[in-house]
């Protein structure tokens, strides 16, 4: 299993709860592939850098977790065949980047 981390962006015209029913969904997808969620964030409504199918605004979410790289690719479907999401990119971490990605996720335990 290799080490990833997604971020993707929900329509901004969705309520709490639609948003919530979102990211269960990929969550539960990844544990039904035998993945594990490692770390996830809601960041929140944000203000885009430029317009998306007429939207200016999106929910930003990320989720780090471990995969079969064959199940990576149903997941990128999952995402593309999903209306609710605007945009998604899946990232490989390497080693370098999964012991940063471990510091931040400390960090970010301690300052709360």
């Amino acid at each position: 299993m290799n080490h990833y981390e997604t971020v993707f962006i929900l329509t901004p015209v969705l309520s709490d709860d639609q948003v919530k029913e979102a990211v269960k969904k990929f969550e539960d997808f990844l544990t039904s592939k035998g993945g594990e969620i490692i770390w996830k964030e809601n960041w929140g409504l944000k203000k885009l850098a430029y317009q998306i199918k007429h939207k200016k605004t999106g929910f930003y979410h990320l989720m780090e977790f471990k995969l079969d790289p064959e199940a990576v690719k149903d997941l990128d479907v999952a995402f593309r065949r999903d209306e609710r999401v605007m945009r998604h990119l899946i990232t490989k971490l390497d080693k370098y980047a999964a012991d940063w990605a471990e510091k931040r996720r400390e960090k970010i335990k301690e300052n709360k």
